[in-house]
């Protein structure tokens, strides 16, 4: 059973007839909506109208072949992360390979049994299922951490903002002017720290969600950035100055051969988050080094400080609501920056590390792909 509670559709697309009636039999027998398709473009049609729990589709068909068709699917968001299985006399690897890595999940390679075909149908199947259930139980904690975090946090601004506005709704009139403006200050400095957390819960839920949500990775990697350096350039020095620490600074960045697979926004929001942490984690006057470069069809950023930095048990405990030692340090905030950078690392197929000594400072690494040429 899928997760509706009925039985498993699977659509066959196969060009030989017989072969094609002769699956559909055995697998109706055992239970399955099985529907077939004598061609690739009759395939994808009924793709799109059933939406199949599985796929199984010929490789050699005139027309529309069975990479062209897998390709069409791959591109298409609601049916990207359909299980999709080949049928082929061709056992080449050459061939298995470039279905793999166009995203086939399995092959069967003619002749083939009926045993060996329920095999394959049911590990798709069973991984398929383990897929929507880790993401159920992923979407579960997000409502958990957010039903006990959120409230706390907004709090404080909040206080901050209703406690100043009300002495000066009381006491306004007869207030100096010197004290209206250090609390109309405070209410500002509130506002803006309410507003950066509101839209950094609003960027960690969107990218918990876009986990369990193969689609919406596929259309968050559709997004290039053609000049990455000058988008590092011009979202550093906008963190840095926010904090008078401009002069404290130093970039060393490389213009690329090729677009980042990445959007301008969210490589924005990588090294804002980055470069505001080590300004908030470190003394004003010490540097902070911000560096990208190509390589070999990767795109490496890195920031370094020379703040307080962490201990190797607060880099592997990096979460959304933990921000360290908090108690000791009047910098606020709720440690969504080095998450936010690691969800938006993975869920663009790159990588996040970060080095550090305690007291000594940080390095934190970004490794992203780059376009093809």
């Amino acid at each position: 059973m899928n997760q509706t509670g009925t039985p498993p559709k699977i659509l066959i697309i196969e060009d030989n007839v017989a072969l094609q009636q002769s699956v559909l039999e055995i697998l109706s027998l055992e239970g399955f909506q099985a529907v077939g398709a004598e061609n690739g473009f009759e395939g994808l049609r009924l793709a799109r109208e059933m939406r199949p729990d599985l796929i199984i589709c010929d490789v050699m068909m005139p027309g529309l072949d069975g990479f062209g068709v897998l390709e069409e699917l791959r591109q298409d968001p609601q049916m990207a992360m359909i299980p999709f299985v080949f049928l082929t006399a061709r056992a080449d690897r050459a061939a298995m390979r470039h279905g793999m890595e166009l995203g086939a999940y399995d092959y069967l390679t003619k002749p083939f049994s009926a045993q060996e075909m329920f095999a394959a149908i049911r590990a798709q199947l069973e991984k398929a299922a383990v897929f929507a259930d880790d993401a159920e139980r992923r979407m579960n904690e997000l409502r958990n951490q957010l039903t006990l975090s959120l409230p706390h946090e907004l709090r404080t601004p909040l206080t901050v903002i209703l406690g100043f506005s009300e002495i000066l709704l009381e006491d306004g009139p007869n207030a100096p002017p010197q004290q209206i403006m250090e609390m109309m200050g405070s209410i500002n400095q509130a506002a803006k720290r309410l507003y950066r957390l509101v839209e950094n819960y609003l960027v960690y839920v969107q990218l918990e969600i876009s986990r369990t949500k193969p689609e919406w990775v596929i259309a968050l990697r559709a997004y290039n950035t053609p000049n990455p350096h000058q988008v590092v350039r011009d979202y550093a020095e906008t963190a840095a100055t926010a904090v008078n620490r401009l002069n404290d600074l130093n970039l060393s960045l490389s213009p690329t051969q090729a677009p980042l697979a990445m959007g301008e926004e969210y490589l924005g929001r990588i090294v804002n988050e980055l470069v505001s942490n080590a300004c908030k984690f470190s003394e004003p006057g010490t540097p902070i080094h911000v560096s990208a470069e190509e390589r070999g069809g990767t795109f490496y950023l890195s920031v370094r400080d020379f703040g307080r930095g962490m201990s190797a048990d607060q880099i592997a405990a990096i979460g959304a609501y933990m921000q360290f030692e908090r108690l000791r340090y009047e910098q606020q905030g709720s440690g969504f920056g080095l998450i936010i950078t690691l969800r938006l690392a993975e869920l663009h197929g790159g990588s996040f590390s970060i080095e550090s000594t305690p007291g000594e400072g940080l390095l934190a690494r970004v490794a992203l792909p780059m376009r093809e040429r």
